[in-house]
């Protein structure tokens, strides 16, 4: 289910919160009432966590992760990655690391198998996001932009890309990630995707301007029309138990 929010009169939730199958984050100092859409949605499947990242609430821009790992950048300060690590589950791998392009949400992209990244990001910044967050790194653009988590959301169902997107790089884009992809908006025409959604397997959160046009295409491409948190953890558990196999 997509549901929509907006954080302290701006629709740009995705830069104030991160969302993974395994937890979420939302910057602190926001409305109880935006932390309550979050929780409605969340709670007691998994953990929302309550952040700043450098001193700023703007965390969703600042760090990227899935269920595997987080990556926070060097601005992150000794009492916010312990703060991180004492609420996160101890399967997620936090990393603090060291990149010029440091809003790493800005240029890194990923579902839990596979992330696009800026062209330009350090060759370590790409072998310890293929480490910590277990997934295949494709040095991309979207719709020849450089900033690939600005311009596109990604799950393990579906991605939504700049609605610029040509058909060509929607269909290599989508044969990389091995997902399906479509271009669209959100808040009433928005092309940064990143900014104004955040999503996961099973729920989405989008920004307040958000019509019911682009919802019901965000419930169309990352499949949410009726999935239940409990149905995708028994997905993931039923892959894993194959993969052990």
């Amino acid at each position: 289910m997509a549901v929509r929010a907006q954080f302290e009169n701006s629709n740009d939730i995705g830069v104030f919160a991160k969302l993974t199958n395994a937890y979420g984050l939302v910057g602190i100092g926001g409305s109880e009432n935006f932390y309550s859409v979050f929780e409605s949605q969340l709670q007691d499947v998994i953990p929302l966590v309550r952040t700043s990242i450098g001193g700023t609430r703007i965390i969703g821009r600042l760090c990227v992760g899935n269920r595997n790992g987080l990556l926070v950048p060097n601005s992150t300060t000794d009492q916010e990655l312990q703060h991180l690590r004492n609420s996160l589950p101890d399967t997620v791998h936090i990393q603090r690391i060291e990149e010029r392009l440091s809003a790493l949400g800005n240029v890194i992209a990923c579902n839990d198998y596979a992330a696009l990244v800026h062209p330009d990001v350090d060759r370590e910044t790409e072998e310890i996001i293929a480490d910590t967050l277990k997934v295949e790194v494709f040095r991309e653009t979207v719709a020849g932009n450089v900033l690939v988590g600005s311009y596109c959301a990604l799950s393990n169902q579906g991605g939504l890309v700049h609605p610029r997107t040509s058909i060509e790089d929607q269909d290599e884009l989508s044969s990389l990630l091995q997902i399906p992809l479509v271009a669209g908006t959100v808040n009433r025409g928005s092309d940064n995707i990143g900014g104004g959604l955040v999503v996961n397997d099973w729920t989405a959160f989008a920004g307040l301007d958000t019509t019911s046009t682009e919802l019901s295409v965000i419930e169309s491409i990352f499949k949410l029309q009726d999935r239940k948190p409990t149905y995708v953890v028994n997905e993931i558990r039923d892959s894993l138990i194959d993969s052990f196999a």
